[in-house]
């Protein structure tokens, strides 16, 4: 990412100043971003004002910016800092990366959260309705919705759940096309506004949502022919305590990796639901900040994905461990 940033047309330091700065200032923001530097040095300090031990000019007014825990001077201007991870600021609107990001994720986060539970409890009910009510018409229409959702792209689903429920049935619905959590008004200050929620939520969770329903009832089909569950019907169990008791626990793996997979994509910011319905989070930032060439903040918003991904990931082999004894390391 860094380098095909930095082959691109777009001059940063002109999109700093503005377009009608003249050639002194821009070149002294040159200076100040590194531009003026071979592309290999600009990479090493991309990636020390990255490390959370690094390298620093104690004489530099530029590392004023850091967030410092500790420093430990060595002979000579330099010293190693333990700091925070520095991603720059951003070029448009001069603020930090990171505070911009964190004032997108909350967003991001309601939303993909929203989106996973609908998508999880609805996927893992209508995964063992067409499982236990197999080759009946609840099997096949469960089938054929799910296969419906996972061919339908996510921007494809925004807009025809925008236009439908946001559009042709506002009277009814009283949804709105577009919206964030939070709305201003000019009396009464800022409010939370939960229906916007429901829209871009229901878009989000349509993929998701298909998958875990096709992925709970292959598992579970599985489960219920184990001799284990004959016993457990040879005992005299009940057919919904032996389903949801002994056969569905022991079919979650696959769904938990389904899960887990879409959620950290969903944290990591839901580019077209989030521009289409104008929900305010990481997704829209990015968009925005692709359009304007603003490459430190695409950056923090890739490096802050890759962060969503490995903790989603670490927590996933968590949640194995809990929810099958057979995976647990002693």
């Amino acid at each position: 990412m860094f380098f095909m940033f930095n082959v691109l047309p777009a001059d940063p330091a002109r999109l700093t100043m503005g377009q009608r700065s003249d050639l002194a200032s821009i070149e002294n923001a040159r200076h100040e971003l590194n531009l003026d530097k071979p592309l290999p040095i600009r990479y090493l300090l991309f990636i020390n004002d990255l490390l959370p031990l690094s390298i620093n000019d104690r004489s530099s007014n530029a590392q004023q910016q850091y967030h410092y825990i500790r420093l430990f001077p060595v002979p000579g201007n330099n010293a190693f800092v333990l700091k925070w991870p520095y991603l720059g600021r951003s070029y448009s609107s001069k603020k930090e990366v990171d505070t911009i990001l964190a004032e997108g994720l909350p967003g991001t986060a309601i939303l993909a959260l929203t989106a996973m539970t609908f998508a999880t409890i609805f996927g893992i009910l209508l995964g063992v309705i067409a499982a236990v009510k197999k080759n009946t018409w609840m099997d096949t229409s469960a089938i054929a919705a799910s296969v419906a959702g996972i061919s339908m792209p996510s921007f494809f689903a925004g807009l025809l759940i925008a236009f439908v429920f946001g559009y042709l049935l506002h009277d009814y619905t009283g949804l709105n096309m577009t919206g964030s959590l939070w709305e201003y008004d000019p009396f009464t200050g800022r409010h939370l506004v939960l229906r916007n929620l429901i829209l871009p939520a229901f878009a989000l969770g349509v993929r998701p949502l298909a998958i875990i329903t096709q992925l709970t009832r292959s598992s579970l089909l599985d489960a219920l022919s184990q001799d284990y569950i004959r016993t457990a019907y040879a005992k005299g169990l009940s057919k919904t305590k032996t389903v949801f008791r002994h056969a569905l626990p022991n079919a979650l793996n696959p769904v938990i990796t389904a899960v887990s997979g879409w959620l950290a994509e969903l944290l990591a910011g839901s580019f077209f639901v989030e521009y289409i319905f104008g929900w305010k989070g990481i997704g829209k930032i990015t968009v925005d900040a692709l359009d304007k060439f603003d490459f430190p903040l695409v950056m923090g918003s890739v490096l802050l994905t890759a962060f969503i991904f490995i903790v989603i990931n670490l927590l996933t082999d968590l949640v194995y461990a809990w929810i099958d004894p057979r995976v647990r390391l002693y």
